[in-house]
């Protein structure tokens, strides 16, 4: 069976914070993303062996500041990172990697044989009081999706975890959050729910025009962590046309960490038999703390899906878990701003 196969949250390898504390924007060299015997756990070669088609590479930016010095410079990393992304393809990988900003351009490039990579951004931090950066991100980056926050409070919204500060910012979204979700719905990107709060999460799927999903998160049944999502969220999701894309997380996957691949599997079987196949999907979080047993990298992306053919998905089933529903809400994203510029 030939199978199509998206990852929905892939990190690229870069400095945390400069010695100021600020989110660093000094470019790192990606040349080892066309190697194979690297550390690095997701590069073309092994997105090839493992039989990954897709990948979604995120512009992360750490939370600092909520000022103006905190602000640019996570604007600067964002852009540089984006860059970074953006020079992958002409600098090092012609001919086996597309950059991709559309569903058809991301199905084109799997039928070449070519591995779609998708500039995403993890974190909204980066817009600080500007909603109106949400335009450039989109059309002059091509960006997807954004997670509204990362793990602390931004001007945008609450975070599910909160390493210092009040427990909440906002009560979910700020006005100015709002104001974000609706450029987002206006320019094609999807409004990713993984690292908010539940306030948050639950507001957004009410705002949003579009489905909103979580790129990498897990069942809170299944392991109660903040980051991962309830049963009443699961059900908006459902409600909503929503994903949840399960993430080789241990912490998130298993109590006390140390997942596995057959752990990953009774999350998404939980999702399947909650709300439904149509509503959940695959996630690594490499190179930002993703890896488990059975699936450490790229190259054993394959090893994964036999994971969860063995543990009863069918055919169909594989399909629509392993990239399909993920392309099917790209695409609701984009006639949504079709209808925008009509």
């Amino acid at each position: 069976m030939s199978i199509f196969i998206m990852d929905t949250h892939i990190d690229i390898p870069w400095e945390e914070k400069t010695a100021d504390g600020l989110p660093s924007w000094h470019k790192r060299d990606q040349a080892d993303c066309a190697q194979r015997d690297v550390e690095r756990r997701f590069t073309v070669p092994k997105a090839k062996a493992g039989g990954l088609g897709a990948a979604c590479l995120a512009a992360y930016t750490p939370q600092a500041g909520l000022d103006e010095a905190g602000h640019a410079a996570a604007w600067r990393r964002a852009q540089a990172m984006l860059e970074a992304i953006e020079d992958m393809v002409p600098h090092y990988l012609e001919g086996e990697a597309a950059l991709c900003h559309t569903a058809a351009h991301i199905r084109q490039a799997a039928q070449n044989g070519e591995v779609a990579l998708i500039p995403v951004m993890e974190n909204g931090y980066p817009i600080g009081e500007d909603d109106s950066r949400i335009g450039w991100l989109a059309q002059r980056y091509g960006v997807r999706y954004m997670t509204l926050t990362h793990n602390g409070h931004n001007l945008l919204a609450d975070s599910a975890v909160v390493r210092e500060g009040p427990e909440e910012a906002h009560g979910g979204l700020s006005s100015l959050g709002r104001r974000v979700i609706q450029q987002m719905n206006r320019h094609g990107m999807l409004v990713d729910v993984s690292h908010a709060s539940r306030k948050t999460m639950m507001q957004a799927v009410e705002l949003s025009e579009v489905p909103v999903f979580a790129s990498h998160s897990c069942v809170r049944a299944l392991c109660d962590h903040p980051r991962n999502l309830d049963d009443g969220q699961l059900d908006v999701l459902k409600a909503s046309g929503g994903l949840i894309q399960i993430t080789a997380m241990g912490a998130f996957l298993k109590r006390g960490g140390g997942g596995t691949a057959a752990d990953f599997a009774k999350h998404v079987l939980y999702v399947i038999r909650r709300i439904g196949v149509e509503h959940v999907g695959l996630s690594s979080d490499f190179d930002g703390g993703g890896g488990i047993e059975g699936w450490q990298d790229a190259g054993e992306t394959h090893q994964l899906i036999q994971t969860l053919q063995e543990h009863g998905l069918d055919d169909s089933e594989i399909r629509a878990v392993a990239g399909e529903n993920m392309l099917t809400l790209l695409e609701k994203a984009e006639e949504r701003m079709t209808k925008s510029q009509t």
